[in-house]
């Protein structure tokens, strides 16, 4: 029997270094796009993927190239297509409007042409995203709520959710968009507000930092873990029919409840630590942002498995593992400059 064979674009991400890690173990054969930047820098750029390297096949490709993405699609031919890939950082989307624009929207553009041409039976899934409903007209959001996004980021999302539901309308492929609300994980990139919190507990505990500036602590999210959330992703694909799903964990945190529970994991009070800096304040708030998971529990069998508190907790184990690294590695240096002089 041959294996299934899936293409995911943003295979090193958090997001598609876990996907890979479940199709792996379901027998598909995986492939995925990377830029070539990453080729001729593995360690930092495919970290997350370093050790799948000789079980997961690696193209290069680029999101700003349509040939590219075409040659891909047109080698692999891919029975299910996860595109992950966008600029996804939204402060970043503030200060580069145009190419979060650019690449976003005619990214997913050129790989729904590129399949409807190369690959029309592949199951299509595309990285829909929470922050397209913005500001929020109802509490919690569903399928059905209004989009009214804040930022380019969400913008651009909006567009990928209407360009993949019109080609599902219009040439019939199997198109499916995950509004997928934050998740995060001990593989989440630094930049995040997240990640950022949970790091700076863990290297202010151990004396290599005194403080973490911070925006907005009264924002409210609906966060779960990447590991749950890739599984609906694949669950999506296995229907017969596409369609769009919202998920979430259906509970709200604060960013300030996030650095109280990261803290506390260390030991420490995140009021004598978090620093307020307005740099950190985005132009256009998203207040909150909480998801009805209803359809993805009804028609996927998919809810969340990892709490809140406990996603946190192995964000800032995670973090404590490198800050002990990095101060063993400091403690190393001095030693040897001392033995030196």
């Amino acid at each position: 029997m041959n294996k299934k064979r899936a293409l995911i674009t943003g295979i090193t991400g958090q997001d598609g270094s876990y996907l890979a890690e479940l199709l792996l173990e379901k027998g598909y054969e995986v492939h995925g796009t990377v830029r070539r930047t990453a080729i001729e820098d593995p360690d930092h750029r495919m970290r997350r993927v370093l050790g799948l390297l000789d079980d997961i096949h690696i193209h290069s490709a680029s999101l700003e190239s349509y040939p590219s993405l075409f040659k891909v699609v047109q080698r692999v031919e891919p029975d299910e297509c996860y595109h992950l890939a966008a600029q996804s950082f939204v402060s970043q989307s503030f200060d580069d409007e145009f190419s979060t624009l650019n690449t976003n929207i005619n990214g997913t553009h050129y790989l729904l042409s590129a399949l409807k041409e190369a690959a029309p039976s592949c199951k299509f899934y595309f990285a829909a995203s929470s922050e397209m409903f913005g500001r929020v007209h109802q509490t919690p959001q569903d399928e059905a709520t209004p989009f009214h996004p804040r930022s380019a980021y969400g913008i651009s999302k909006v567009a990928g959710f209407h360009l993949t539901r019109n080609y599902r309308e219009a040439y019939g492929l199997h198109a499916t968009s995950g509004i997928l609300y934050n998740h995060e994980s001990p593989r989440r990139g630094f930049e995040f507000v997240t990640r950022k919190i949970t790091r700076h507990a863990a290297r202010i505990k151990l004396g290599l930092a005194t403080e973490v500036r911070l925006g907005n602590l009264d924002a409210k999210r609906d966060w779960g873990h990447a590991r749950d959330y890739v599984h609906a992703m694949w669950l999506m694909l296995q229907q017969d029919e596409p369609d769009d799903y919202v998920i979430a964990t259906g509970t709200m945190h604060s960013v300030r409840e996030l650095a109280q529970a990261a803290f506390a994991c260390v030991g420490l009070d995140y009021q004598d630590h978090v620093v307020i800096d307005p740099r950190f304040l985005r132009p256009a708030e998203v207040q909150v942002l909480l998801g009805d998971p209803s359809k993805a529990k009804r028609t996927l069998g998919w809810s969340h498995t990892v709490p809140f508190e406990q996603l946190v907790r192995e964000m800032v184990q995670e973090d404590l593992r490198l800050a002990e690294a990095d101060a063993a590695k400091s403690v190393a240096s001095k030693a040897s400059l001392r033995a030196a002089a």
